[in-house]
């Protein structure tokens, strides 16, 4: 099975009222879903730099009666580049977004993502599995994701089966 949102988002304890961060969301697979796990009462933050990207999901979230969703043009790998206030998420999700960013960005990027976390909040990383076939060049192993969050105070809280070609972790912002 390649990776399957609803599945993926089951793992996270997302619940209604939650505002959620979709971190370099692309297409917007996570985003639709998780609009609708958090409820009207909820929010969910699409962040990419394709601004074509996010319309997309702009538009699909409305034909599908989600009016929860709210995109962001925004960098994630600068400090403040989502734009969004500090402490603003109950759960991140990053998802096939690691091997975009360039390494020396990535601290960036880890920082940013503590900056928005609220305490208690979690991150759910989603990334390419090292024995993929389908990985693509740059992927970034589990041990170093753990690694980046873990040296930033996130807490491993688990890993999870992303699907035959991803794994999953999540961490905690303690």
């Amino acid at each position: 099975m390649f990776s399957d949102p609803q599945k993926n988002i089951a793992e996270f304890g997302v619940e209604i009222g939650m505002k959620v961060v979709d971190l370099g969301s692309g297409s917007g697979f996570y985003t639709i879903e998780v609009a609708k796990k958090v409820g009207p009462s909820g929010r969910v933050y699409a962040v990419d730099v394709q601004q074509d990207l996010l319309n997309k999901i702009k538009n699909g979230g409305a034909l599908a009666g989600l009016h929860n969703i709210e995109v962001v043009w925004g960098n994630i790998e600068k400090l403040g580049g989502t734009k969004l206030r500090e402490s603003i998420a109950d759960r991140i999700i990053l998802s096939n977004t690691l091997f975009q960013i360039d390494p020396k960005d990535r601290e960036n990027l880890s920082l940013e993502i503590k900056r928005i976390l609220k305490t208690g909040g979690k991150l759910m990383v989603i990334d390419w599995n090292e024995d993929s076939p389908m990985k693509p060049e740059g992927f970034v192993p589990a041990i170093v994701v753990e690694g980046t969050f873990e040296k930033i105070g996130l807490k491993k809280e688990k890993d999870f089966d992303a699907g035959d070609h991803h794994y999953g972790i999540i961490f905690k912002k303690i």
